[in-house]
Parts: structure tokens; C-alpha cells; sequence
């Protein structure tokens, strides 16, 4: 009786943990049907075609064609329509009574009724995840960054060329890029979206779908490993140490050594701490150390452990394959 019980509760547990799955997918579901609301049509309007619209928006309609959305064919859109109605939907109404409010304006539209229109057509590959991401939640919209009815300037029909038009939300990782360490992103040689899926991904809007420490490895590839002695940062997450933005200590540390380590390591000459000893300690090459040099009366324990860099012996940071030289009784090595 008691290992049925023990059954009924692991399987109410799984049951459990089964229904908070569903849930959590249903709150999300919810959160993208709001997200991707479209805009309701004009009462009453019809599709009357494109050629209407050039009797008043001359200059738009002159600079809309020839793009990229004016050679679309009508059947590959999502509503199966082509030209100015596609996305402005049907023009009868505003057409007839030039009035303004009988169209969808997307200068009146919120930002996620403007990028739904878009992602009834732009819906799958690097746009897919668009409704998770962080900028339809900061009121970013597709055509805060894309324009359409112009001619495009840049890529992709970019307003601006990278990093410029990131720039313009983004002010601290620009400031960043200005410090001594940075990814040489204002030399021209990399730009945002080379790190970055602008239309959003499965880890921090990285263009990565595993792990982030998958996406500095592509480029950082000598770090990869596997090592014999691996270091548990590097593992699991590259900024733990680093800033890929840009910082003032050297290699994109967030801080100077040794006080980056220090957030995470005892300072060195760890036995100094632990009292007056007697008992004789030996460094890794087998020299005796005098018990004056660990013991907490020593005044240059601290001194030493704040003025050294610790790569001055762990220069293998990343990961090591050499045998473990350890201080006897610490257990630590000097490869790692």
C-alpha cells in the first residue's frame, strides 16, 4: 500500500506540473493574439484598386513603385490583394468622401495593429517570434524601423543603416561602444544584427537558439573546449565575466582583475584567513612557506591578494587540459 501511494503522488505531480505547462501556453497564446491585434476595416468599404490613390498621393504612389511590396503578385499576399489596399485595406469609402479617417492610417495605428498588418504576410522564419520579443512590448513597430512606400535606402528597407537606426533606442550600448574595450562595431567591421535577431529568437533576442555561449563561440571559436579542467562561468554563460558591448577594463571585462574574480573566488593566500598555524605549507614547486607568510598576524596577505592578477598563474581562464598543480590542502589549480 505504502509504494501505491508513493505512485498516486509522483503521478499527481506530473499531472500537476503537465496542467501548469498548458496554462503558462495558454497565457502565451493569449499574449500573441493581443499583441498581433489587426486593425478593424472601414464599415462598408471596397477594394477599388491602386490606381485611385495616385489622384491625391501622387508623390507616394510615384515613389511606391517599382519596390519590393508594388512587384508582389496578389497571390502571394496573405488577402489575396495587391498595391495600396493590401495593407491600407478597402479605399472606397475614402476615395468617395475624402475623408481621412476612411482608411487605415498607420500613423493613427498602435504599434502592435501596425506590425500585425505586416506579420499576416512577414509571418514565419526570423519574423516569427516577433510577438515575444522585446520591442512590440516597448511600442516599437515594424515601420518604426522599415519603410515601405519609399524606395529603400538601406537593406531590408531600413530607414537608416546599422548601428545608427539601433542607436536611436538603444543609448547606453552606444555609449559603450565608445570604451576602451568594445566589438569593433564602430570601426565598421561588425553591426548589431550580426549578434542580434532583431525580429526576435528563443534566447534573449540572440541569433542563436541554444545557448548564448553558442553565439560567442562562433566567432571566439578557440575557447570552445572541451577541456579537462573547465571553468564553471565559461559553461554557462559568457557574460557573467564579459560585456559584449563594450567596457573599461581590457577583453570586454566587466571589471579589472582582480576584482572580477573576486566576485566569485576567496582572495589568495586563502590560509592566512583561517588563524595562527604552526603547520608548514609547501607552494606547488614543492618550496616550503613559512608559517609568518599565511597566517592572519601577516599584514601583506591582503596587499598581495588585491595587487596581483590572478592570470599571473590561472593564465587558462577559459579552460585548461594541463594536470591540476594545486596548493596541497586547497585543492586548487593553477591551470584553471
Amino acid at each position: 500500500m505504502e509504494i501505491k501511494k508513493h505512485w498516486v503522488l509522483l503521478c499527481l505531480g506530473l499531472m500537476g506540473a503537465m496542467l501548469l505547462s498548458v496554462a503558462a501556453c495558454t497565457d502565451f497564446a493569449q499574449q500573441r493574439a493581443a499583441t498581433l491585434r489587426l486593425p478593424v476595416p472601414v464599415d462598408g468599404a471596397q477594394y477599388v484598386g491602386s490606381d485611385s490613390c495616385a489622384d491625391c498621393h501622387e508623390e507616394l504612389v510615384a515613389a511606391y513603385s517599382g519596390s519590393i511590396h508594388d512587384r508582389i503578385m496578389a497571390s502571394e499576399t496573405a488577402i489575396g490583394m495587391q498595391g495600396c489596399e493590401t495593407c491600407h485595406g478597402p479605399a472606397s469609402k475614402h476615395i468617395d468622401e475624402e475623408d481621412p479617417e476612411k482608411i487605415i492610417s498607420f500613423k493613427k495605428l498602435d504599434a502592435d495593429q501596425a506590425s500585425a498588418v505586416c506579420l499576416r504576410c512577414h509571418s514565419d522564419g526570423e519574423q516569427m517570434d516577433w510577438a515575444g520579443t522585446a520591442h512590440p512590448f516597448n511600442d516599437v513597430a515594424c515601420v518604426t524601423c522599415h519603410q515601405v512606400h519609399n524606395p529603400p535606402v538601406q537593406q531590408a528597407s531600413l530607414k537608416k543603416a546599422e548601428p545608427e537606426l539601433c542607436y536611436e533606442c538603444h543609448a547606453l550600448e552606444r555609449a559603450k561602444m565608445y570604451y576602451p574595450s568594445h566589438h569593433p562595431v564602430r570601426e565598421g567591421k561588425m553591426v548589431c544584427s550580426d549578434c542580434h535577431a532583431n525580429h526576435g529568437s528563443m534566447v534573449k533576442n540572440l541569433k542563436t537558439d541554444e545557448r548564448l555561449n553558442d553565439l560567442c563561440l562562433s566567432c571566439h571559436a578557440r575557447y570552445q573546449g572541451p577541456f579537462v579542467f573547465e571553468h564553471s562561468p565559461v559553461s554557462d554563460d559568457c557574460t557573467i565575466c564579459h560585456d559584449p558591448h563594450g567596457t573599461v577594463a581590457n577583453n570586454l571585462k566587466k571589471q579589472n582583475e582582480p576584482y572580477l574574480c573576486l566576485q566569485c573566488h576567496e582572495p589568495h593566500f586563502h590560509a592566512g584567513r583561517t588563524g595562527t598555524s604552526n603547520i608548514p605549507m609547501k607552494d606547488p614547486y614543492g618550496n616550503v612557506i613559512p608559517p609568518s607568510r599565511y597566517n592572519s598576524n601577516d599584514r601583506t596577505i591582503w596587499p598581495k591578494a588585491y595587487a596581483t592578477k590572478c592570470t599571473q598563474c590561472h593564465s587558462q581562464v577559459h579552460g585548461s587540459d594541463l594536470p591540476s598543480q594545486t596548493v596541497p590542502g586547497q585543492g586548487r589549480s593553477l591551470t584553471r
